[in-house]
């Protein structure tokens, strides 16, 4: 995916991460990201996500302090966690037609105010 990411009082950034996953036996997604964040140096971000209901999932990201939960609602999905520094995401992913590409939208929160958010899209290679 590449995006770009913009924030309150700090300049737009690109972002780019490539991931590579499989779903295990049990259902479970696991994904590993390499995150190349514009001016700092790459690292990974862990996914493990699996399905607990009907259009319900739930999980965790190396990142995320507590639990990652996901819905499908209509055709999109919606993410959300929680990270340190009171920083509250809310991710959308909505699948394009062909399923080989997702478009993301990030909104990023601090203490319920909206201080960022990304665009991008999520392409299968």
């Amino acid at each position: 995916m590449i995006s770009l990411v913009k924030l309150v009082a700090k300049r737009p950034y690109r972002s780019r991460t490539i991931g590579q996953g499989r779903i295990a036996p049990d259902g479970t997604l696991h994904l590993v990201q390499r995150v190349e964040d514009q001016g700092k140096r790459p690292y990974d971000r862990r996914w493990r996500i699996r399905q607990v209901g009907p259009n319900r999932f739930s999980g965790t990201m190396s990142e995320a302090k507590g639990p990652v939960t996901a819905q499908q609602i209509g055709g999109r999905y919606r993410f959300r966690f929680k990270m340190k520094g009171s920083i509250s995401i809310e991710q959308w992913l909505t699948p394009v037609p062909g399923g080989k590409a997702a478009r993301s939208t990030v909104t990023i929160r601090k203490l319920g105010m909206t201080v960022g958010h990304s665009e991008g899209m999520i392409r299968k290679l």
